[in-house]
Parts: structure tokens; C-alpha cells; sequence
């Protein structure tokens, strides 16, 4: 069977996936792409968490963790994915059309929800490449507008192209029916390019080293301060571990869902 029939195949749910179906596809450069699938009624996750996705493999289905990208509370599951040209998985699932079914686990987990978080003034969201995604959950939820007075979100890719879903996030989630008030106010992204000419350029550590990922508008210092300061991290294993050494050093402590901390990296990708 070609890779596109088994994508098109009808697939069979089982205790631990259930079979849905894709609802759109964006191809945002030839590199990246997202898409929507149908979400069971019965399917509940916090914001950040990631759940199984995949299709039918050698005998068993092919799947591995993404990251929701949707909110919460809505309809549908959104999803951001790299295309690998020989993965195993996103040779074929970038193929993907409004239509066809996909493999989704009916179990989503995962360390980057505001509850691994001690309480906290100002939330930093630090992101490369598609580690963007929990991200994009987290900044739609209103309980996380009640938790934190600033969200900052970074996200570092390396050419402006790579920069997904980037018109949403400069216009601080315009037309968002459940926090756009708040966003306005409290909400602030900070996309960094690092090949190409860009208005902000640079890895995320020299946007640390010089200031310019303290942005006037959310007020404080122009440093991390453990007492009021909590972050996220997801993306490239260089840019968590390196961070993680980084704010060890300052004092912060690596927090869990069984014991909340002042800074949180999905193990899951970083490994």
C-alpha cells in the first residue's frame, strides 16, 4: 500500500487511540505546516500538555508526542509539525488532507501546565521552532491571565518564514473570544530571528545577555528574578538544557506536577 492510500485507509480506534479525522492543513514554508483534526467529546486536557498522534505503521500504528496547540475549550485540535522528508512519520502525515483519518491517544500529559508553577508575577513562554505549539494553548486560557499579571512569549526560528501563526500573535490575539481584553493588556510576544534580517535577531541567551527579552511594556527588571519570575521552555534540546544550567545558577528550581517550581521543561522532547 502506497503512503497515501494508508493515510486515506480506514482506520480502527482502539482502548488506547481513537480515529479522527483532519478538518484543515496549512502549509506555512516547506518546512512547516500545522493542521485541525475532530476532537472527541470525551477528550479533556489542561493547556501545554501533548497526547499520542499518528497513523498506521508495520503491524502497529506509528505515532509520536505533539504538543496541542489549541485551546482548551475548543472544537477542534490544532497541531504544528516540521516536515522531515524520510521521518518515518512526517514523510507521510505532512501529505495529510481535510479528510483522511489519524490515530489520536486518548491519554494527553505532560509538565508544561501552569500547575508545575509556584504562583508568580511574570510568566516567560521561551520557544524555538515548533515548541511554539503548548504555547499557543497557554496564552488562549483565561485561568493563566488570573495566575500572572505578564506573559511574555519568545519564539526563535531561523528564518521569518518559520515564524507560525505569527499575525495572530502580533496582533496579541485580536478577535479571541474569551481573552482578548486581558491579552491586550498583559499579553506580549517577542519573535527572534536568527539568519535572516529581522527587526529582533538572535538567539534567545544573547536576547537575555542584552535586555532586549525585557520588554518595557511588561515591566520589572531587566533580569529573572526567582521570587516574581516563572518560565516556561520547549523546543531545541540545546536551548532547555542551557537554560535550565542557566537559571539553576540564579536560584530557580525545576518544578513538577507533584511538586510545582519556578520553571518547567517538557521532559518528553528534551529527554
Amino acid at each position: 500500500m502506497s503512503d497515501r492510500l494508508a493515510t486515506v485507509a480506514s482506520l480502527e480506534p482502539s482502548a488506547a487511540l481513537t480515529v479522527e479525522h483532519v478538518r484543515s492543513v496549512r502549509h506555512w514554508n516547506e518546512h512547516l505546516f500545522s493542521f485541525t483534526i475532530t476532537r472527541p467529546p470525551s477528550f479533556r486536557f489542561r493547556s501545554g500538555e501533548f497526547v499520542m498522534l499518528g497513523l498506521p505503521g508495520d503491524g502497529r500504528p506509528l505515532l509520536r508526542a505533539y504538543s496541542i496547540a489549541s485551546p482548551s475549550y475548543a472544537e477542534e485540535l490544532e497541531f504544528l509539525s516540521i516536515k522531515v522528508q524520510d521521518g518515518p512519520l512526517t514523510s507521510r502525515l505532512q501529505k495529510i488532507v481535510p479528510g483522511d483519518q489519524l490515530f489520536l491517544g486518548r491519554k494527553p500529559t505532560g509538565t508544561l501546565v501552569a500547575d508545575a508553577l509556584r504562583p508568580g508575577a511574570r510568566l516567560f513562554l521561551l520557544s524555538t521552532g515548533t515548541g511554539l505549539a503548548p504555547f499557543l494553548s497557554i496564552i488562549r486560557d483565561p485561568d493563566i491571565y488570573e495566575r500572572f499579571s505578564a506573559i511574555v512569549l519568545v519564539h526563535s526560528v531561523r528564518r521569518v518564514s518559520d515564524l507560525a501563526f505569527r499575525t495572530t500573535l502580533e496582533t496579541q490575539l485580536a478577535g479571541d473570544p474569551l481573552v482578548e481584553e486581558q491579552a491586550l493588556q498583559q499579553f506580549a510576544y517577542l519573535p527572534t530571528v536568527t539568519r535572516e534580517d529581522f527587526h529582533t535577531t538572535g538567539r534567545i541567551d544573547a536576547l537575555i545577555d542584552d535586555g532586549r527579552l525585557f520588554l518595557e511594556k511588561i515591566g520589572g527588571s531587566a533580569r529573572f528574578d526567582p521570587e516574581t519570575d516563572r518560565v516556561m521552555m520547549c523546543g531545541s534540546m540545546a536551548m532547555c538544557k542551557d537554560l535550565a544550567a542557566r537559571f539553576d545558577a540564579l536560584g530557580f528550581t525545576e518544578g513538577s506536577n507533584a511538586a510545582p517550581g519556578d520553571y518547567v521543561i517538557e521532559r518528553a522532547f528534551v529527554g
